[in-house]
C-alpha cells in the first residue's frame, strides 16, 4: 500500500513521525482528559469529525489514522492489539498530549481501546466503546451467524477490482453527508482507493488472534464505562451477508455486550435501536456527544 502523501492530506492535522514512520493526527480544543477517538476497521478518523468537532467545543478532542490505514504510513497488516497500543502512545506523546485520556473506541477500536486499558490502566480515565469488538461474541452467535462466520473465514479474501469497490460510494456519501465537503470528499475518496479497502479487511484479519490476546492480557482498570449497543441495520452490513444473518449477528452482540457491562461494577449498557453498527457515530451523534459529557461528569465526581 503506497504511503501518504502529504499533498493529499485534507486541510487539518499534521503527519507525525515518531520512530520515522508518519502517523496523521489532528486535535482541535482544550481542556483534560483528552478524548481520543479510536477507528474501528476500514474507518478513519476524519470519520468521527462531526463528534469531534462538538467534543472539542468542551475539551481536548483527537482524532488519528492508525499504520496502515488512512492518511498514515504503511505497516504490515495484520498486527498485534499490543503494537496497535504502543503506536497510539507514542503519537499522542509525539503530539504534544499527556494522559490519561477519555477512549473512544468503535468495533475494532473498541477492542484496541480495552487493550490500551490493559497495557497502560494508568493512561486510561474513562472508555466510551461504540459496538465494539469483544472476544466473548462467539459465546452467544446463534447457528445462523456461526456458520456464516465459519463460511467466511474459510474463504480467501476477497479481491475487488476498482469497478466493485466504486459502488461503496452511496454507502459513505450517506455516513458523511453532514461532514464539511473540504472534509468529507477527501474521506470519501480515501475510503475509495481498493489498498485502504484491502488494508481495512487484512487489519481485521486476525481477529480470532486479537481474542486470545485480550483474553491473555490482564485485567481492566476500574474506570467509568458506557457500551453502545447498535441493533439496526445499514447498506454496508448488506454487501457480504444477508438480512437474516445480520440481525444474527445483532443478537449476538446484544448478548455479549448485557455480558461485559454487567461484570464491571463501572460499566453501563445503552441500546440504540436507531442505529446500525457502521454508522452509529453519523446517525447518532447526539448519543456518543452524551456518552462523552456523561463519562466527563462522572470522572469530574469521583464516580465510577
Amino acid at each position: 500500500m503506497p504511503s501518504a502523501n502529504a499533498l493529499d492530506l485534507p486541510p487539518l492535522g499534521h503527519l507525525y513521525a515518531p520512530g520515522g514512520r508518519r502517523l496523521y493526527l489532528h486535535h482541535a480544543g482544550t481542556g483534560d482528559p483528552p478524548v481520543v477517538f479510536l477507528p474501528g476497521g476500514g474507518m478513519f478518523g476524519l470519520g468521527y469529525f462531526n463528534v469531534h468537532t462538538r467534543v472539542a467545543q468542551f475539551t481536548t478532542s483527537v482524532v488519528y489514522d492508525r499504520g496502515g490505514t488512512g492518511w498514515s504510513d504503511a505497516v504490515p497488516l495484520p498486527r498485534s492489539a499490543e503494537d496497535v497500543v504502543q503506536e497510539l502512545q507514542t503519537l499522542l506523546r509525539a503530539a504534544g498530549l499527556a494522559g490519561p485520556y477519555l477512549l473512544v473506541g468503535h468495533s475494532l477500536g473498541g477492542l484496541y481501546a480495552r487493550r490500551f486499558a490493559q497495557l497502560v490502566p494508568t493512561d486510561v480515565a474513562a472508555l466510551l466503546l461504540l459496538d465494539p469488538a469483544h472476544e466473548d461474541y462467539s459465546a452467544h452467535e446463534p447457528e445462523i451467524a456461526r456458520r456464516a462466520a465459519e463460511e467466511w473465514k474459510s474463504k480467501p479474501m476477497p479481491e475487488l477490482g476498482p469497478e466493485q469497490v466504486q459502488s461503496f460510494r452511496p454507502i459513505f456519501e450517506a455516513m458523511y453527508k453532514d461532514w464539511p465537503p473540504e472534509i468529507r470528499e477527501p474521506l470519501i475518496e480515501r475510503h475509495l482507493d481498493p489498498a485502504q479497502v484491502r488494508a481495512g479487511m487484512l487489519e481485521a484479519s486476525n481477529v480470532d488472534r486479537l481474542y486470545e490476546e485480550m483474553r491473555h492480557g490482564g485485567p481492566m482498570p476500574a474506570v467509568p464505562m458506557i457500551v453502545y449497543t447498535a441493533m439496526g441495520i445499514d447498506a454496508s452490513q448488506m454487501i457480504f451477508s444477508t438480512e437474516e444473518v445480520v440481525r444474527a449477528q445483532n443478537i449476538a452482540k446484544l448478548a455479549t455486550n448485557s455480558a461485559f457491562v454487567e461484570s464491571s461494577a463501572s460499566a453501563e449498557h445503552r441500546i440504540l435501536e436507531d442505529a446500525s453498527h457502521a454508522m452509529i457515530h453519523a446517525q447518532r451523534p447526539d448519543a456518543v456527544l452524551q456518552g462523552v459529557r456523561d463519562l466527563l461528569d462522572r470522572m469530574r465526581h469521583g464516580l465510577r
